[in-house]
């Protein structure tokens, strides 16, 4: 059985993912900054907690060993704050670790494993705000740190085995404490193609941002 490990995975779009992922039939593997708010979430869909607090790079080898040997991996953790970048070094530095630095991480962890088992996937959860053609928008650095997912998203699918699937995608607006309650998708439909992208046969795409299904710009 595919292992999955989904950061993030405790809630919104996270846990959407690791329900369809279940679904789907793979053991699945909740991270979480809590642990306690992580076991909650992966009891009723029948998944698994490790504490995986993307700030604390220490807490990385632990929480893998935790997991097991994992071929599909969903960076889906992010932060989004409202202050102005250039005036919260704070806010950039976290948004950079959590969003860019601790995805580079887990994906050098993992990925060795991933080629001699002959099978890979990583998904990216990025966003339209991180997109250069759609104008490279969000509160504080979160707009900047989706763009630099992307890049490494793109980078790291030009040198893995092409056993290996590296994909971004953009959930949309979607109805979760990030998004807010007047968004107009469910979590499930900005799973979606997170899901898809995370289950790709072998002739499946790499090295792709997806909407939806479809590819949109960088």
């Amino acid at each position: 059985m595919r292992r999955a490990l989904v950061t993030g995975g405790n809630r919104g779009i996270g846990l959407a993912i690791a329900a369809g992922l279940r679904a789907a039939g793979l053991d699945v593997v909740i991270g979480s900054r809590d642990r306690a708010a992580g076991v909650a979430a992966a009891g009723p869909i029948g998944a698994r907690a490790v504490q995986l607090d993307l700030e604390d790079a220490a807490g990385f080898a632990p929480a893998l060993a935790k997991a097991g040997p994992i071929d599909v991996l969903v960076n889906n953790a992010g932060i989004l704050e409202t202050v102005p970048f250039l005036g919260d070094n704070d806010n950039f530095a976290r948004s950079m670790q959590v969003m860019v630095h601790a995805p580079f991480e887990l994906m050098r962890a993992v990925i060795p494993g991933m080629a001699a088992r002959g099978h890979g996937r990583i998904v990216n959860v990025s966003s339209g705000w991180g997109s250069f053609a759609e104008g490279l928008n969000g509160g504080g650095a979160y707009g900047i740190a989706k763009a630099a997912l992307n890049a490494l998203t793109l980078r790291a699918a030009q040198e893995v085995s092409p056993c290996i699937k590296v994909n971004a995608m953009c959930p949309g607006w979607v109805q979760t404490r990030m998004g807010g309650a007047g968004a107009p998708r469910s979590p499930e439909a900005g799973a979606a193609t997170a899901i898809w992208l995370a289950t790709l046969p072998a002739d499946g795409p790499t090295g792709g941002f997806f909407r939806d299904r479809r590819p949109v710009p960088w």
